[in-house]
């Protein structure tokens, strides 16, 4: 009989999860994974993880399946948090959930349960896993959950074969609201629970709060550009090699404060983000303000009026060569080759058509149609169909 560990977070997907595979006739065990306590920087006198570890601990006992609860906050202090914090400062966005998965629930945690004798690690993400055979050897597919309204392979897309090969899925052939009859039907007290919003560790806390806690606010100035600045109708260049022209369109337009006009002012460049619309305060626009850039540097926000704005637009993006991630080893490009696939810049975006440039020091995504808001720090991840064969940090 094989044994599998599921972090049991006190939320549906991963109760049914549990029950699924019970079901399957594998022997589970619950685990619920401790991350944050630091409760200087919680915001709210809600304790959500004991509320959690508490509606986990209840699934387990209507399951009959032992449980319990590990705490990973040191790891998490290391691996996540102080990332995040040195990303921010740098003026880059990082993906705390992308990390989260790599590092801590399919790294640590993996750990931890292989450790208790445990064959495969299983969570509530919606997505699937399947394997195929190449050249002898066998190879693990990740790829999109069949709820496609739900499909969570973006977050896992970090992930090796070594981490696949000990995974399991198990309600990702499900849709959400079948997820939630299955857990009604079972009488599980998570059947009803709301999808947890905020930060992977942090329960309830909101992004800006939590930053405003460890880096310090400092003024700085709000810059309008203008759509119609010469700066966006530089033209190509004549004569460029392929990868030239690549850079070129991936590179960012330095702006200075010289190029527009001052609309406001802002507590610190590091909390904004690209593409981001509220928390500028800045009134008496007739459209709405989006940022276009931030400089960290200089402590200088960029903005643009209209979600059309041409600074939020860009047609590539490169990775450097260390952050280029194969989830698909067999698969990965040789220097000068290029791949047809399917990319999304973020969560939830719909794919986009695109081709991937291996060059020696990385690799351009260079995209169809020009996208909003490509943003330092962020993950790009690309498919072939519904699979997701890798995966890099936007430089």
């Amino acid at each position: 009989m094989k044994r599998v560990v599921v972090g049991l977070s006190g939320g549906v997907d991963s109760s049914v999860a549990a029950y699924l595979l019970q079901q399957q006739g594998y022997e589970v065990i619950g685990l619920f994974m401790k991350n944050w306590h630091d409760d200087s920087v919680t915001i709210s006198n809600e304790c959500p993880w004991l509320e959690d570890s508490n509606d986990a601990l209840l699934v387990a006992e209507k399951l009959g399946i032992p449980f319990q609860t590990v705490d990973l906050s040191e790891e998490y202090k290391e691996k996540i948090v102080d990332y995040m914090f040195n990303e921010y400062e740098k003026g880059r966005t990082p993906n705390p959930d992308v990390l989260c998965n790599r590092e801590i629930k399919f790294d640590v945690f993996m750990k931890i349960a292989l450790s208790l004798g445990a064959d495969y690690v299983a969570t509530g993400h919606y997505c699937q896993k399947s394997e195929i055979e190449v050249n002898g050897e066998t190879v693990y597919q990740l790829k999109a959950g069949a709820d496609t309204n739900k499909d969570q392979s973006y977050f896992l897309c970090q992930l090796s074969q070594e981490q696949l090969a000990k995974s399991l899925f198990p309600i990702g052939e499900l849709t959400k609201p079948e997820v939630r009859e299955i857990a009604a039907q079972m009488d599980l007290i998570t059947a009803e629970k709301k999808d947890s919003q905020g930060l992977c560790f942090i329960g309830k806390v909101r992004l800006p709060e939590f930053l405003q806690q460890k880096l310090q606010p400092k003024d700085g100035l709000i810059i309008q550009i203008d759509k119609n600045n010469p700066v966006y109708n530089l033209g190509k260049q004549e004569g460029l090699t392929l990868e030239e022209d690549l850079a070129s369109d991936a590179r960012k337009i330095p702006y200075t404060p010289e190029m527009g006009k001052v609309v406001g002012k802002h507590q610190g460049a590091h909390y904004f983000t690209i593409g981001q619309r509220k928390g500028l305060n800045v009134g008496g626009t007739t459209d709405p303000l989006f940022i276009i850039a931030t400089n960290v540097v200089t402590n200088t926000i960029y903005t643009g009026l209209t979600s059309q704005h041409p600074g939020l637009f860009r047609k590539s993006l490169f990775i450097e060569k260390s952050e280029v991630h194969w989830i698909r080893k067999d698969l990965a490009l040789a220097n000068g080759q290029t791949m047809e696939i399917m990319a999304r810049i973020r969560y939830r975006q719909p794919l986009q058509k695109a081709v991937v440039h291996q060059f020696e020091n990385g690799m351009y995504v260079a995209f169809d149609e020009p996208q909003s808001a490509i943003t330092e720090g962020q993950f790009v991840a690309w498919y072939l169909e519904d699979e997701l064969v890798g995966s890099g940090v936007i430089s």
